[in-house]
C-alpha cells in the first residue's frame, strides 16, 4: 500500500513538472560575501498546545475528523525570528554544502529564501550547525503550532459519514479564500509579528517541516491500528498545512500538495539549547584543553 501510494505521488509530481513554473521577480543581483552569523532567536516560553496531528485518519475505514489533543512543552522553544533569508543561504550555496537557488529568486538580506525543497532547508540547518558550534534544526509541526501561536490555522473539518468527499471539498474551499497568486518574496515584516514576536508567519512563504506524512487508522472498537508513515512527504505550515515531497521546490508546478498549493517554499530553523550539564561539560573540555 506505502509503494503504491509513492508511485501516485512520483506520478503526481512528474505531471506537474512538465507544467509551467513561475518564477520569482529577480529584486537585488547582489554578490554575496561574508561567513555564517547567528541569527536573530526567539524564545518561547513553555506552555499548553491543543494540536490536531498532521496527516490523515480514518475509524472503522471511514475518514474521520484528526482528534485534538493537549500537549504540554515543558523546556522554552529557541526559534528564528525571521525565515532563512536568501542571502544567508547563497553563503551555504557559495561554501559548497547546498544546492544552487533557482534562477530569479531574489538574493538579498532581508527577503526570505523561497523555492527550496525539505532537503535543501536540511542541508543549510548541517552547514549551520557546523559553522557557528550551535545545533540548528527544523522544527516539528507541533513545535512549529506552538511557537505560531494565534497565527497557526487549525485544519480540522468535519466529517459526514454518509459522503467523507464534502470534507475534502470544505477544506479545499477554506484554502482558497486565501490569494496565493502573490508569490513576491517580501521584505521581512510585511506579515507581522505574532505575539512570541515572530515575524512572518502564515503569510505567503510555507515553511517546511520535519514532521513525515502519516496515516493513522482505528477501528470499530477505537483500537488503533499501525500508521503508515511516508517520510517522502513532509508537512509544510503556512496560511494552512500543506503535504508536499521532500524534493519539490516550487509545489505550484505539481508539488503533490494536498489542497491548495504553496504559493512559495521557505524554512526557519530551531535553535537546540545545550543542558546545563552539557554546558559545563564543554566549558571543562575547553579550560583542559587550553591548559594542555
Amino acid at each position: 500500500m506505502l509503494i503504491a501510494f509513492k508511485l501516485k505521488l512520483a506520478l503526481a509530481c512528474a505531471a506537474g513538472l512538465a507544467g509551467p513554473i513561475a518564477v520569482a521577480p529577480l529584486v537585488t543581483d547582489i554578490a554575496v560575501r561574508g561567513t555564517a552569523t547567528e541569527p536573530a532567536i526567539v524564545r518561547v516560553a513553555p506552555g499548553n498546545l491543543s494540536y490536531r496531528e498532521a496527516g490523515d485518519f480514518t475509524r472503522a475505514g471511514q475518514q474521520a475528523e484528526v482528534p485534538l489533543r493537549a500537549m504540554r512543552f515543558t523546556k522554552p522553544l529557541h526559534i528564528m525570528r525571521e525565515q532563512v533569508s536568501s542571502a544567508d543561504y547563497q553563503l551555504c550555496v557559495q561554501d559548497g554544502a547546498c544546492r544552487a537557488l533557482d534562477r530569479g529568486v531574489a538574493i538579498a538580506l532581508d527577503r526570505p529564501v523561497v523555492q527550496v525543497s525539505w532537503h535543501d532547508a536540511e542541508a543549510y540547518a548541517g552547514w549551520l550547525s557546523r559553522k557557528t558550534g550551535r545545533h540548528y534544526r527544523l522544527p516539528s509541526d507541533a513545535e512549529w503550532a506552538f511557537a505560531a501561536g494565534s497565527k497557526f490555522k487549525d485544519d480540522g473539518a468535519p466529517v459526514d459519514a454518509d459522503d467523507p468527499s464534502k470534507r475534502w471539498l470544505s477544506r479545499y474551499e477554506r484554502e482558497s479564500e486565501f490569494d496565493l497568486s502573490d508569490t513576491t518574496a517580501y521584505p521581512f515584516g510585511k506579515f507581522g509579528a505574532n505575539e512570541h514576536g515572530i515575524e512572518d508567519l502564515a503569510g505567503n512563504v510555507w515553511e517546511w517541516t520535519s514532521t513525515c506524512f502519516v496515516r493513522s487508522r482505528v477501528d470499530v472498537s477505537g483500537n488503533a491500528g499501525r500508521p503508515t508513515v511516508n517520510c517522502g512527504v513532509r508537512v509544510a505550515e503556512g496560511a494552512h498545512r500543506a503535504y508536499v515531497t521532500d524534493f519539490i521546490r516550487d509545489a505550484r508546478a505539481g508539488g503533490c500538495a494536498q489542497g491548495v498549493p504553496p504559493a512559495n517554499l521557505g524554512f526557519r530553523l530551531v535553535r537546540e539549547e545545550p543542558s546545563w550539564a552539557a554546558s559545563v561539560s564543554a566549558r571543562f573540555s575547553k579550560v583542559w584543553a587550553a591548559r594542555s
